[in-house]
């Protein structure tokens, strides 16, 4: 296969590619970036004798990918760079939002939690169906115990629920209603959610208590809001509020009936990395 022809197959298979890595990096950026790297080798080894090129280009844009996350790993990256992002500050925020949209937000924030090796085999097997035996040969370990780093990764994603379903899927129509208020800065909306008693505890401000001023405040952050996802939270139905996949906020609420008694707002990093997180499913 000559340049010409890897080039024209490369840009075919650049889709797939940008979605492996997003998926692996949670960042559109780092994404093309991996994706520019994938052709600068593939273009400099050549692809004299690949017989499935998809294959071969997966593999080696998941180990650029590996590389990526281990590097990230050792500059000890903190959840604190993440709370003090600014959410303009990358240059296409409506196409970010978008592109996590199609991977689930929470799942993205899930995923971000993840050690390097079990992210990668999560994301190969379970989202792209590449075999176990493929997979151990890109994060160096045996078969057996790649299937481990994809069957730990599967049980911190589906997170342990708190509530039976019925109790669960009660409490989440409230927050979703909670939720879709604060995306519309719906006052009305958000007073009818929230019990008159409601307290507002968080990490940066003093307590606020009342279902007017808690909704006021509320509010006041619509722009964070279209960032805010569904998640589970402690077992329980939570917001999440990852600007470009990467979490700042996680919003624990009380549900008591059809209100919200207690709205629990987290930004600390040390709260941020203790709270068990999950993908809320359904």
């Amino acid at each position: 296969m000559d340049q010409a022809e890897l080039a024209v197959r490369f840009d075919e298979a650049r889709r797939h590619l940008r979605g492996v890595a997003f998926r692996m990096l949670g960042s559109a950026d780092e994404a093309d970036d991996a994706v520019q790297e994938t052709w600068l080798r593939a273009s400099r080894d050549g692809a004299s004798g690949v017989v499935n090129l998809p294959g071969w280009l997966t593999t080696i844009i998941s180990r650029i990918c590996l590389d990526m996350l281990r590097a990230r790993r050792r500059r000890s990256e903190t959840l604190a760079d993440m709370a003090e992002l600014d959410l303009a500050a990358n240059d296409d925020p409506e196409g970010e939002a978008v592109l996590a949209d199609s991977v689930g937000l929470a799942l993205l924030v899930v995923l971000d939690a993840l050690g390097p090796d079990e992210r990668v085999a999560f994301v190969l097997h379970d989202m792209f169906s590449v075999p176990f035996a493929e997979i151990a040969g890109i994060v160096g370990k045996t078969e057996v115990a790649t299937k481990k780093l994809a069957s730990r990764a599967r049980a911190r994603i589906d997170g342990t629920p708190a509530l039976p379903p019925p109790d669960l899927d009660r409490q989440r129509a409230v927050v979703e209603a909670f939720l879709a208020a604060s995306r519309a800065g719906d006052l009305d909306g958000l007073v009818s959610v929230l019990a008159p008693d409601v307290v507002r505890r968080s990490d940066a401000r003093p307590d606020l208590r009342g279902a007017r001023n808690v909704a006021e405040e509320t509010r006041t952050n619509v722009a964070r809001a279209r960032f805010a996802r569904l998640a589970l939270v402690d077992g329980v139905a939570g917001i999440l509020v990852a600007p470009n996949g990467r979490l700042a906020v996680a919003i624990r609420l009380t549900v008591d009936g059809d209100h919200v008694t207690e709205v629990d707002v987290v930004t600390d990093p040390a709260r941020l990395a203790a709270l068990d997180l999950g993908v809320l499913q359904g």
